[in-house]
């Protein structure tokens, strides 16, 4: 009987999920707390580019300095398609913030780690595991 590829389990989709506050509607502070946010996410989850399928940013109406995904290729996501979007204006919701959704393919027994970094702890107190 051949060995191979095929006798360990086939990866699986899983998505991680993340926020972070911007100090400000600055070109710098957006895409340095972007930077921060995305380097954790994919430092806690073990990650390599080649692994990403697709990562979906929203940050809310007070952010409009800079796209968050520019952060993402700075740090050399460039082969990993990105979007920005606009988060849902909710009276009373946290200002300045920026999420994430990052796709990407681990092993099936892969536990997922989800960042929330500063402030936006908050945001997923039920998360103890993503502070």
């Amino acid at each position: 009987m051949e060995t191979g590829r095929y006798d360990a389990p086939q990866p699986r989709l899983f998505a991680a999920r993340g926020a972070v506050q911007a100090a400000a509607n600055e070109r710098d502070a957006i895409l340095d707390a972007t930077e921060e946010l995305m380097r954790e996410l994919i430092d806690r989850n073990g990650l390599e580019s080649e692994e990403m399928v697709s990562c979906m940013f929203t940050t809310t109406d007070d952010l409009d300095a800079e796209f968050p995904a520019a952060a993402a290729r700075r740090i050399g996501l460039d082969a990993v398609p990105l979007m920005c979007s606009r988060e849902i204006p909710v009276p009373g919701s946290m200002p300045r913030v920026i999420r994430v959704m990052l796709h990407f393919y681990a092993a099936p027994d892969h536990e997922t780690a989800h960042v929330y970094l500063g402030e936006a702890q908050k945001l997923r107190t039920d998360l103890e595991a993503a502070q």
